[in-house]
């Protein structure tokens, strides 16, 4: 069995760096997650609630996110409305069943989205069945309908009045920087609302 020339975990820690690097240098990228954090921030003051979905890895991280801005992320202040809608095994094992995966997140954000609220959708390859139907019917409803994808995941912003591209295209190191990105937005969002009058 021959060696590794290159230790894999210093290698991967090595092109999450170069990636976190490249993602803080992207003015557009960063002016983008001001402009989704912004978003969000209005639709929770005008009393409206995020939604999060992703598959996979994407779908824990929507979790993650959810509880941020449920719970707390820095600071004590009032639970804000957020849900993964990746967590309930009944909806999800009935529409899976009853209409098809790719249907798993359209029917949920259909009976529980209204105007104004934000779906973020979270998809490494920009193509995933079961996002692109849930931001679509996002769209009809009138939900402000935001994307995190990757390099080559472009097309989702078709579907999205605002689209978070982390500039690379390997699906750990696009999961690392959006969740780097959705703390920052935690952030601004705790620290917007406490001003808020």
């Amino acid at each position: 069995m021959s060696q590794p020339t290159e230790d894999p975990i210093e290698a991967h820690l090595k092109r999450s760096l170069v990636a976190l690097e490249r993602a803080t240098q992207d003015a557009a990228m960063v002016g983008r997650a001001r402009e989704i954090a912004a978003a969000i921030v209005a639709a929770l003051a005008a009393g409206n609630k995020l939604l999060i979905i992703g598959n996979g890895g994407s779908a824990a991280d929507a979790q993650h996110i959810a509880a941020e801005i449920v719970g707390r992320y820095k600071r004590e202040r009032p639970a804000y409305p957020a849900l993964a809608l990746t967590t309930d095994s009944s909806a999800l094992t009935a529409i899976a069943n009853d209409y098809g995966y790719e249907r798993v997140f359209e029917r949920q954000v259909e009976g529980l989205g209204v105007t104004g609220d934000v779906l973020l959708a979270l998809s490494t390859s920009g193509r995933s069945p079961s996002i692109l139907a849930a931001l679509r019917a996002g769209r009809k409803r009138g939900l402000v309908t935001v994307g995190f994808t990757g390099s080559k995941g472009q097309a989702l912003g078709a579907d999205c009045d605002h689209l978070l591209i982390a500039p690379v295209d390997e699906t750990a190191v696009i999961q690392q920087i959006h969740l780097a990105v959705a703390h920052a937005i935690c952030d601004f969002v705790e620290q917007a609302l406490a001003s808020a009058p």
